[in-house]
């Protein structure tokens, strides 16, 4: 008998994770093995793979571990499962909502949910996810955090606004605030510092993070943050994938004669869209080729908002390209390409 692909499905909790092994005898003909569950700690992996193990066929042949991107509860399989040389593949949990929906099952369980990852892993062309070097986890931590205290941070100021403003406000609920913002203030610019010693160690990673900053419009915290949330644009071949990638890719509403507004599709890493979106603004008004494509694209469609979210994923795609270049940005690029063209 002839196993073409076996495929271990995951359904991972914070406390958790369920199991089921399937194998691809053919295209038409699959198998699943009963499902087990084990405790998403690290002294029951092992315990895992020997239960795994004891599932395969084949156990000498190639095997695909599969699982959600489920919060961060993913990370410590994951990461051990690569450390000992498997086949991981990470896939986005809308990527998996929707190919549930494709399937006549009607009821949801852990048994089930591992069943049908199984199913995708046999049925799909897998990409292998490879564990990003520590210096890029640990700037994508740290970015992440920067962007949720500047959140913060904008929240409060909002408040210290209305409040100002308000009738005959309490000075000390002010001074309160003000207080919390200067304090959160203070823990950006620590994250700053911290982020700067960081790449300082890692000369290829500091030159391709000036690259990016010179881009009129990108600031270092943007630069870092696009390239800890990419892995360094690791696998990502064209720019059509890196804005799918960041759920900055358009979703058609068409069906015969009927044409509905078109969107993008928001299927991506929410991150790089939150990172670029910012950038998109300032870009507008200092970058001079993406402030004509803006005006060009608000002077058509009358939105100004759909015109700003694309000029977020020609910024996105551009460092990409530059990344790629390992070049600095020319500004006069697009002007000399069309005297070139001429």
């Amino acid at each position: 008998m002839e196993i073409l692909k076996q495929v271990v499905g995951i359904d991972i909790s914070k406390d958790t994770f369920t199991v089921c092994v399937g194998h691809l005898e053919s295209p038409q003909e699959s198998h699943f093995s009963d499902s087990s569950s084990f405790t998403n700690k690290k002294d029951q992996f092992n315990k895992f793979l020997r239960w795994v193990k004891k599932q395969l066929q084949r156990p000498s042949d190639p095997v695909w571990f599969v699982m959600e991107a489920t919060g961060v509860y993913y990370e410590s399989l994951a990461y051990y499962l690569c450390d000992q040389g498997h086949q991981v593949v990470v896939e986005l949990p809308n990527t998996i909502k929707h190919y549930a929906k494709s399937l006549p099952v009607k009821s949801k369980t852990d048994d089930l949910d591992a069943r049908m990852i199984a199913r995708f892993g046999l049925e799909r062309k897998l990409q292998r996810w490879n564990k990003p070097a520590e210096i890029i986890r640990s700037l994508r931590f740290l970015v992440r955090e920067y962007m949720n205290l500047r959140k913060i941070t904008t929240q409060v100021k909002n408040q210290i606004h209305a409040k100002a403003h308000t009738y005959q406000p309490l000075p000390e609920t002010l001074n309160r605030l003000k207080a919390l913002k200067k304090t959160y203030e203070k823990q950006m610019k620590a994250i700053e510092v911290q982020v700067y010693e960081l790449i300082e160690k890692d000369d290829e990673l500091k030159k391709g993070i000036e690259y990016l900053d010179s881009i009129e419009g990108v600031g270092m915290m943007t630069a870092v943050g696009v390239v800890a949330e990419t892995n360094g644009f690791a696998f990502i071949k064209n720019m059509k994938q890196i804005a799918s990638y960041a759920g900055l890719d358009v979703r058609l509403n068409q069906s015969g004669t009927f044409n509905g507004k078109s969107s993008i599709s928001k299927k991506g890493n929410k991150y790089l869209r939150q990172l670029v979106y910012m950038p998109a603004l300032a870009a507008i008004r200092f970058n001079e080729h993406l402030k004509i494509v803006y005006e060009r694209l608000v002077a058509k469609k009358q939105n100004k908002k759909i015109a700003l979210i694309a000029v977020a994923r020609k910024l996105l795609c551009l460092m990409f390209t530059i990344w790629k270049k390992k070049e600095l940005y020319q500004p006069d690029y697009y002007k000399t390409r069309k005297v070139v063209t001429a």
